[in-house]
């Protein structure tokens, strides 16, 4: 059953000119990890997908091993927020036809925009992807977000639904991450703070989908993230292990404890993050270009295919790029901007 056709059409606007989401994957150990990527979508809104570079493939590992995924897509605070629970399908059969994809995607803004193309085109670290296919297994949605004080509304599968297979996990093992230069978290999260950034919090549901919600705030107490999360947060878990995020950009695990719509976050420590993810300027033209190019040779030889050729001409935006173009220059007057 395809559950996003059947929503609202301001929730449906909203998917089809979002430019990313929250994405929340488990890991071996079952912590849930939030890391926001760019979403596309067939015409048809069958699945939401998404992808990561072949180069630090972490979250597509993660998919592959346990599919049970969260998104959280939200825009301004009077349009709607969604939240899916989805089954993911890991698609790295051919890294080139993804590449091409991706770029068609989401290649005519954000971090594209940041050098020529005959410049661009070079960095096929970043252009080299897995894609992420995620069907919706139950979709949730509110007005607003001053409706998230309430339950939310519910699609969900019906039992026995079949979802789509991974493709089969490539041989050999995977390649070690590059070890990127680590900060303090004490020091690294203050400017998070200082700004009001939004940051999510990922917890359990009853059907072990670990779901990333936005907190309506978030204060600092010694070790601990003091969160206010809306009172409709469609989890199960009160306590226990945890993720939290802000943009990505600062990432923790820890434990949390609810109390009332607080929740108590301890962070036992900070996830490494990559310096592109901070800077937009290094994603076409890295420091680490070294290590990555290293990772991206290794994960291509795990799987029996070679560098792919990255196109002279950028391929042509598809009907869901020039949505979202529309969506930035409805906000900024301009498509020429690159988005953090």
């Amino acid at each position: 059953m395809n559950l996003l056709e059947q929503l609202p059409e301001r929730a449906k606007d909203l998917i089809r000119s979002g430019i990313n989401t929250a994405f929340t994957s488990i890991s071996a150990a079952g912590v849930p990890i939030d890391t926001p990527l760019l979403i596309f979508y067939p015409e048809d809104l069958s699945t939401i997908d998404l992808a990561t570079g072949l180069a630090y493939p972490a979250k597509a590992e993660r998919a592959r091993r346990n599919p049970k995924v969260g998104l959280l897509i939200e825009g301004r605070a009077d349009e709607p927020v969604i939240s899916i629970a989805g089954m993911a399908a890991v698609r790295d059969s051919n890294i080139e036809a993804n590449a091409i994809r991706y770029i068609s995607e989401v290649g005519h803004y954000g971090p594209s925009l940041m050098q020529p193309w005959e410049v661009g085109r070079n960095a096929v670290w970043y252009w080299s992807r897995i894609i992420m296919e995620v069907m919706p297994a139950k979709v949730m949605w509110w007005e607003n977000r001053a409706a998230m004080e309430g339950a939310p509304n519910v699609l969900e599968q019906p039992a026995g639904t079949v979802y789509p297979a991974s493709d089969p996990a490539p041989a050999a093992q995977p390649s070690a991450s590059v070890k990127w230069p680590a900060t303090p978290w004490h020091e690294h999260i203050q400017s998070f703070l200082d700004r009001k950034a939004r940051g999510q919090l990922s917890l359990f549901d009853a059907d072990g989908f670990a779901l990333p919600i936005s907190a309506k705030s978030v204060k600092l107490e010694g070790d601990m993230l003091v969160l206010d999360l809306p009172k409709g947060a469609p989890w199960t878990q009160e306590s226990g292990t945890a993720g939290f995020t802000f943009e990505g950009r600062a990432t923790f695990v820890g434990d949390v404890a609810r109390d009332g719509s607080t929740y108590r976050f301890k962070v036992e420590r900070m996830l490494p993050y990559m310096p592109m993810v901070i800077d937009a300027e290094q994603v076409l033209l890295p420091e680490g270009k070294e290590g990555l190019m290293e990772r991206l040779r290794h994960e291509l030889g795990r799987r029996g295919q070679g560098i792919p050729n990255i196109p002279a001409i950028k391929p042509e935006a598809t009907p869901g790029n020039k949505r979202r173009q529309a969506w930035i220059a409805s906000l900024t007057g301009k498509t020429d901007v690159v988005l953090d």
